[in-house]
């Protein structure tokens, strides 16, 4: 008998089954690496390896690896050391499956100093490869002294070499273009009975219609499912043109330095004359003058030497008219239902539903009045796109769920909404209408309420506290990213929550404050006892959302830019953090999210409180600095960590790291570049400013002064060396940098009031719009021409060496600079050496160097005197005795 198989629990079969789902996820999370296959290489896997790493495996660059030993041999044990160590945050990471799987024991490693493969270092991966570039053929001496015996004349025929095939995509193409079945084959089976078979069959004419079951009519119908649909049709179309090869050769002779020097040929004053008055030279001009006439006006109608046909294909290979760069005005919107003057402070697009926008509108009113009409202010709602709680001033959605929205107020205050259950009102308005594109986008620029019906109101759902939080006007509010989180400390880590839980916002009274809408710990029985009973019931209307942080919320830590030596701080009025850029690409990310919340999981802001136990892992090597305008035109490049005095042990904030005092008047716009992480754009009073992040010595370019007042600005979001800029006088100035470095490629009128915000939005590839707001409350929608929201073959490259030939000016001016500093210097300790000397002279010193100056002096002229023949040779000893 075969002995029986121990038997295994139904506990044991779960646990077994887990493990097996736990190794499974963990094969499908390890992703390929990616190799050179497409450039002919795949053995090549390129890397990034950072300072440390370079200092742990000893291949730093230019010390132990070179241009001239540019490899170094890595031991497989220590890479796998590494990656145990460190995981993730190994640099060898991307590589862990090609690691694991290498059969040798040691590992190749090169340095790509060009980035030939687009990082700085890249892995071998086969054997073959690394004994193929260890051991790369060598021509021998006696080869070498062979070809310069052979004369240049001789043609030396090389046999083809055989090399293996490399895939450059082409198989792909062909496996689209080839036909395949798309349907099923149908297979019918025809049967007869057996006693059938090889019986005589007579055929006989009779009528179809008088025998029963004879005749059956056979109608055409549709039939659905054999009804095919044509949706899109590909057709592919190749000219090819005729092509002739010729090919000459001429004979190269070695190069040799030449020069010739030459008089320019002129005619005499009389030849002149004479050939000026000459009868030839009249009739030439007078027979010249009509066609040179024609020709110069020839050349001011039009270029003769332009090539048409290029232009030609460039326009029909275009959307749209190149030549047109103007802004053109989709649609303009007013409140007519307010009856207080308004201006827009901000406006944001809704990131997921195109076309939708917020705008915040505030009172127009000087200090003094608003103090003065503050009762009514607060009791009056300030009108934006979802109506809200007093004079907001800057509202934003949430990068992780746009139904989550933050603004800043006018009295300090932090103010939060979430509009989910309105959500379906929204697209409802979005959806409907006809079909005609400018009928259908109108509601969603703006949400109307329903004709002859009262509009509604959505209240918020948590305030800041008053005496917490700013004590004046909220300058400038900002989303952190969903990838990190702060503490107190200003120290960074992994973001346990997975979504955007942090503001950050900055104020006229001198503070910068991180904000957390999370619960904090837990208050003491007491405490939460005496709370509840203080509670005031909330309308069924407001959601639940923030309840924790209603009037109680609090800043997470708080920062001051002090001046130095003097009790007074800077006062901030916009800000930029490093992390910024990500939020123009979380698009696509909003996207997933809505729809997974659509499909029924739940919202992650209803549940703040998950998440907040796990362990807080730290980010090293996270850049914590960044940019910060100021109300007296500085820009500052500070750190947000705080460090401890040590002298009274009170955390206090860093000294900034760089100043400088570039505009003339308040700075309304600090942004990143979204192409460009380092790149930042300032606007402020007369000028504008680009900085690179990292570079001290000044900005990278600065404009000379406008003749107005520049009030807004923001870059644009498909060309990288385009930005807008707002003027005071309803103007917009386009700048191209490709174009124009010192000026405007471009300025158009938009209204006849101050701009107060610019806010471009992508709509589709072929359609972009730029929303513009003024200070009498109207937002101009206008599109954007080809020209400014299509980016050139070459735009991202040639805008990026334009910023480094600017560092590497800065750099030299600098480096002149510090020349001629010590020169200048040396020249001062020169002055003071001769001065000391001179004063240390003795009287004996000077009276000898008196005389030896007179006898020079009798010397000189005892010699002018006989050159000039006043006195001879021999009277030169009794003219020296009467000397």
């Amino acid at each position: 008998m075969a002995p029986k198989s121990p038997q295994k629990s139904p506990g044991g079969k779960k646990k077994l089954q887990g493990k097996r789902r736990k190794q499974v996820l963990t094969v499908h999370e390890e992703e390929e690496p990616v190799n050179m296959e497409s450039m002919g290489h795949p053995e090549i896997y390129p890397l990034v390896l950072t300072t440390k790493t370079q200092e742990i495996f000893n291949c730093r660059i230019d010390e132990d690896v070179t241009e001239e030993i540019p490899y170094k041999l890595i031991k497989k044990e220590d890479i796998l050391e590494d990656l145990q160590n460190r995981a993730a945050v190994s640099d060898f990471h991307p590589v862990k499956k090609l690691v694991r799987e290498y059969p040798g024991n040691e590992m190749l490693l090169v340095y790509d100093k060009d980035f030939k493969y687009g990082l700085n270092f890249y892995l071998i991966g086969t054997e073959e490869g690394k004994e193929n570039y260890l051991n790369f053929p060598e021509v021998p001496e006696e080869q070498e002294e062979l070809k310069e015996l052979i004369p240049e004349d001789i043609y030396v025929y090389k046999p083809p070499v055989s090399k293996p095939w490399v895939s450059l995509g082409s198989e792909k193409e062909i496996e689209e273009e080839s036909v395949k079945e798309s349907t099923k084959r149908i297979t019918y089976m025809i049967s007869r009975k057996r006693r059938q078979f090889g019986a005589p069959v007579s055929f006989s004419d009779q009528n179809a219609s008088s025998v029963k079951d004879a005749y059956i009519e056979c109608t055409a119908y549709p039939d659905k499912n054999f009804t095919l649909t044509q949706l899109e049709k590909d057709v592919g179309m190749q000219a090819v043109p005729y092509i002739k090869d010729t090919s000459t050769q001429t004979r190269w002779t070695y190069p040799k330095n030449a020069a010739t020097q030459y008089h320019a040929r002129e005619f005499s004053e009389e030849e002149k004359e004479t050939f000026g008055q000459s009868k030839s030279l009249i009739d030439f001009l007078n027979n010249v003058s009509v066609s040179v006439e024609i020709a110069l006006q020839q050349n001011e109608i039009m270029d003769t030497f332009i090539d048409d046909w290029r232009h030609l294909a460039e326009e029909e290979g275009t959307f749209g008219d190149k030549s047109d760069t103007h802004l053109k005005e989709y649609q303009s919107f007013t409140d007519l239902h307010s009856p207080m003057e308004k201006m827009i402070t901000c406006v944001s697009w809704h990131p997921t539903i195109y076309g939708l926008i917020a705008v915040s509108v505030a009172v127009r009113l000087s200090f003094e009045n608003r103090v003065q009409f503050s009762g009514k202010l607060l009791l009056q709602p300030s009108l934006i796109l979802f109506w809200s709680f007093s004079d907001p001033i800057h509202p934003q959605f949430c990068p992780s769920d746009p139904n989550i929205i933050a603004g800043g107020c006018i009295n300090g205050q932090v103010v939060m909404w979430d509009i989910t259950s309105h959500a379906d009102r929204i697209e409802n308005i979005k959806a409907g209408g006809s079909r005609s594109k400018k009928v259908t986008l109108k509601p969603m620029f703006l949400l109307e309420p329903d004709s002859n019906k009262e509009a509604m109101y959505i209240r918020h759902c948590a305030v800041s506290s008053i005496e917490n939080g700013h004590k004046k006007v909220i300058t400038d509010i900002h989303w952190l990213s969903d990838t990190f989180e702060i503490n107190r400390l200003g120290s960074v880590y992994e973001n346990r929550s997975g979504i955007s839980c942090q503001l950050v916002t900055c104020s006229a009274d001198c503070t910068i404050c991180f904000w957390d809408i999370r619960p904090q710990k837990t208050l003491a029985p007491q405490v939460t006892k005496k709370k509840k009973e203080e509670t005031i019931e909330i309308p069924f209307d407001v959601p639940s959302t923030f309840l924790h942080l209603d009037l109680a919320w609090k800043p997470l830590t708080k920062l001051r830019l002090s001046k130095g030596e003097t009790s007074l701080d800077h006062c901030p009025t916009k800000i930029s953090l490093k992390e910024d850029h990500l939020l123009y690409k979380a698009q696509d990310k909003m996207l997933l999210q809505t729809k997974a919340v659509k499909a029924g999981e739940m919202n992650p802001y209803h549940n703040l409180e998950l998440g907040m136990s796990n362990y807080l892992k730290p980010i090293d090597e996270f850049c914590t600095k960044f940019f910060v305008g100021t109300e007296e035109g500085e820009v500052i490049y500070t750190d947000w960590k705080m460090e401890r005095d040590p002298e009274t042990g009170r955390l206090m904030t860093k000294k900034p790291v760089s100043l400088y005092t570039v505009h003339d008047g308040a700075v309304h716009t600090v942004q990143r570049s979204p192409f460009y992480n380092d790149i930042i754009l300032t606007i402020g009073g007369w000028n504008v400013a680009i900085w690179k992040e990292g570079v001290m010595t000044g900005p990278l370019l600065q404009s000379c002064c406008a003749p107005k007042r520049y009030t807004s600005g923001h870059w644009s979001l498909t060309r990288p060396g385009v930005f807008y800029i707002g003027r005071e006088d309803g103007y917009i100035d386009i700048w191209d940098l490709l174009e124009k470095t010192h000026e405007p490629a471009l300025s158009q009128n938009i209204c006849i009031t101050m701009i107060t915000y610019i806010k471009p939005w992508t709509f589709s590839a072929k359609q972009q719009f730029i929303a513009i707001a003024d200070y009498y409350g109207t937002l101009h929608i206008l599109e954007i021409p080809w020209t400014l929201s299509h980016p050139s073959a070459n735009e991202a490259s040639s805008v990026n060496h334009y910023f480094e030939r600017e560092v590497r000016h800065l750099e030299y001016v600098e480096q002149r600079r510090s020349i001629r500093e010590q020169e200048k210097k040396e020249m001062e300790l020169e002055k003071e050496k001769k001065k000391v000397k001179a004063y240390q002279k003795s009287k004996e010193q000077m009276e000898a160097e008196l005389k030896s100056d007179y006898e020079s002096y009798l010397e000189l002229e005892k010699n002018t005197l006989i050159s000039l023949g006043l006195i001879k040779v021999t009277e030169k000893v009794s003219y020296m005795d009467l000397m």
